[in-house]
């Protein structure tokens, strides 16, 4: 972490901490013909002195745990790695050791969770917000690559050429997992689609489910799903169905494209790209040209590579309180239990990740 000077605290959740942090100037240069360590930065792009940045800290406790480091690890790694307008964009990071942090670009706007606390966007901000979201979840799963964490913390945001209106990225990679190796089965019971309920294997329609949840609580004000406890948040999921999404200027078309995007099954939910070619058509916006995948290294591929594997406590990604829950008296229940280290996809069928032994 050495090479950036602390500002203030952004926020603190179970595995870390995020500061604002700006990059200094090293008194000496590493001398060359220096082998680099295990545990040396390897940045993406060349950090300048003075650039403001979210330097994100793994706690003790975190490095401590095998489980815990391998996922922030994880999130270093692919943070860095991915490429795309609509991902939050990593600048310089540490995978292990215990100088590990990941340093990415700062998004003034916060995350998606603490603008609902504030008050709802307009329908036309809400739909920029998505068609973002959608962008980078499409290049996501181009590139056989599965988030499992989609929702309104891990989306965060900056202003845009309009006022009132903000552009998006999508981050927090800890749990994120290329399908060509396989990974390990996660998600949030707010925005779990019904398979993971059930312990089978998530996939890029899980993601879609997610983002469904996540379209109808920015577009309605509430989650389609609500609960307080795990159990009863999987029933809701697996047996009920959300009400129609009958938002005043929100296209039918468009709006019963969402409502599929919360089937059940898994084959009757539309491809992330499809979404998101439907909401820039909402926008009146020509569908982006999504780019190919890009490595650290600069490569570009078509297909999955890659390892995949007092202070302010506004929301940062999964890390901070999620505040849009705490906006209604409906979501106000005990929350369901933190999740527990994530199990093999061979788990046994009804394996509960989130509920404590």
């Amino acid at each position: 972490m050495s090479g950036y000077l602390l500002l203030r605290g952004l926020g603190r959740g179970n595995t870390s901490r995020v500061y604002l942090a700006e990059k200094v100037a090293l008194a000496a240069p590493t001398p060359t013909g220096t082998a680099p360590t295990s545990h040396a930065p390897t940045p993406s792009v060349a950090v300048r002195a003075g650039t403001r940045v979210a330097l994100k800290v793994p706690l003790p406790a975190t490095l401590a745990d095998q489980g815990a480091a391998e996922r922030f690890a994880n999130e270093v790694r692919l943070t860095l790695q991915f490429r795309h307008p609509h991902l939050v964009a990593g600048l310089d990071g540490t995978a292990f050791g215990p100088g590990t942090f990941l340093a990415m670009h700062h998004y003034q706007g916060g995350t998606l969770a603490r603008q609902l606390s504030q008050g709802p966007l307009s329908l036309n901000a809400a739909l920029q917000v998505l068609a973002d979201v959608a962008s980078g979840m499409a290049y996501l799963h181009r590139a056989g690559a599965v988030h499992q964490d989609v929702k309104t913390q891990n989306v965060y945001l900056e202003e845009g050429e309009v006022a009132g209106v903000h552009r998006a990225a999508l981050g927090d990679f800890g749990s994120t997992y290329f399908e060509a190796q396989g990974g390990q089965v996660s998600g949030s019971p707010f925005y779990m689609a019904p398979e993971v309920y059930q312990g089978e294997m998530t996939g890029p329609p899980s993601d879609v489910y997610s983002f469904g949840v996540l379209a109808y609580e920015l577009l309605s004000g509430e989650r389609p799903h609500l609960g307080d406890s795990y159990e009863s948040l999987m029933v809701s999921h697996l047996t009920h169905f959300a009400p129609p999404l009958n938002i005043g200027g929100l296209p039918r078309n468009l709006a019963r494209l969402l409502e599929t995007a919360l089937a059940k099954r898994p084959g009757d939910r539309p491809p992330s790209a499809r979404l998101r070619r439907a909401l820039l058509e909402s926008l009146g916006h020509p569908d982006e040209a999504q780019p190919e995948f890009e490595t650290q290294t600069g490569t570009t591929e078509r297909a999955a590579s890659g390892t995949a594997s007092g202070t302010d406590r506004s929301s940062v990604g999964r890390h901070g309180p999620d505040a849009s829950v705490q906006r209604s008296a409906k979501q106000t229940g005990a929350l369901p239990s933190p999740a527990s280290p994530p199990q093999p996809a061979s788990a046994k069928r009804g394996w509960n990740p989130f509920k404590k032994k």
